[in-house]
């Protein structure tokens, strides 16, 4: 393996494109030397604007480059099993964005072939690099705010995405998609979650119940030592890009997270104002880089995964505990998912 990680990135959608960004332009440690998208015309004009030498319309084109040492998969959900099964395969280290996959069936594909090869493989969880989430992990381990009693966690998009990506047939649904985040910060932090229950609703874009999904729920957590937890997610929080999480000890609070965009205030007569985060890519710019850079190192030195396979497994099994609970109105035991 060269000095520089060789990289090819597949899938280069709306977060494939950041991806192929830090990758080519802000990591030191990495050179984008292919990339790959079933929209051929795209990644051919990807290439060009990045100086990737290679483009190509299949992942297993790109996979099969023997310049490529390493893999990013930022492909649509349904195509991560196909997708981290070749790769490691190949032998080649592999970097795959969540969540791993749509049910535990893929996740259990995905995990045979890792363990059979002992390919090096790192899950995509940009919260945990974040800045703000970092330091509140370590001011638990500090012992800062004493034991953690009670997580609060809440997710709010300014706008719903399109009919066809909230579709739960390629994204999961509200929960997957969009809630997996939450769950697995609340591993994170506190340890699995033992039983849940959630609710939720089509409550904002009526448009939603064509597709079979919601706008908006809550989840309420109960981890295996008995701590708790809630979780609440939306798709109109109209007002900007808003999350947050809160960490109850039994001796202090942590919360993070921030709404203001910009350091300024304008404060005129009878108002203070101030804008609000735009969306993901720019409340998460930092962690997207840092959690990339960190798996790059990781495979150069030869270090274990920050966040691994289990983590993602873990967290869909989460997730898809929160569907169940919300279609039967039943508190479901997450360790029954399988």
């Amino acid at each position: 393996m060269s000095a520089k990680l060789n990289v090819g990135v597949i899938g280069l959608g709306r977060l494939g494109k950041v991806y192929l960004r830090d990758l080519a332009t802000r990591i030191p440690e990495t050179t984008v030397v292919a990339v790959a998208d079933i929209d051929r015309t795209l990644a051919a004009g990807l290439a060009d604007e990045f100086n990737v030498p290679k483009s190509y319309a299949s992942g297993d084109d790109l996979i099969d480059d023997r310049r490529v040492e390493a893999v990013v998969i930022v492909s649509p959900t349904h195509a991560h099993r196909a997708n981290v099964v070749a790769a490691v395969e190949a032998g080649k280290p592999t970097f795959c964005e969540k969540p791993p996959a749509l049910t535990l069936a893929e996740c259990a594909a995905m995990s045979s072939a890792v363990e059979k090869t002992g390919t090096f493989f790192q899950m995509g969880f940009m919260r945990r690099f974040d800045p703000g989430y970092a330091a509140a992990k370590e001011k638990i381990a500090q012992g800062v705010i004493g034991r953690p009693v009670v997580f609060k966690s809440s997710s709010r998009d300014p706008f719903r995405p399109s009919l066809e990506y909230a579709n739960p047939a390629s994204s999961g649904g509200i929960m997957v998609d969009m809630g997996i985040h939450d769950f697995d910060l609340a591993r994170w932090f506190m340890g699995d979650v033992d039983t849940i229950s959630a609710s939720g609703a089509v409550l904002a874009y009526p448009e939603m119940a064509s597709i079979g999904d919601i706008d908006n729920a809550i989840a309420t957590l109960e981890f295996a030592d008995g701590r708790l937890g809630v979780i609440d997610l939306t798709r109109n929080g109209v007002y900007g890009y808003d999350i947050t999480t809160e960490l109850l000890g039994d001796a202090g609070t942590l919360r993070i997270g921030y709404l203001r965009e910009t350091p300024i205030l304008t404060m005129t007569t009878n108002n203070v104002s101030h804008d609000t985060v735009p969306y993901f890519m720019e409340r998460f710019e930092r962690a997207y880089t840092i959690q990339l850079q960190n798996f790059a190192q990781n495979v150069l030195n030869q270090r274990a995964p920050a966040v691994t396979l289990d983590d993602g497994v873990e967290a869909l099994r989460t997730a898809l505990a929160a569907t169940a609970a919300h279609h039967t109105r039943q508190r479901v035991k997450v360790s029954s998912i399988q």
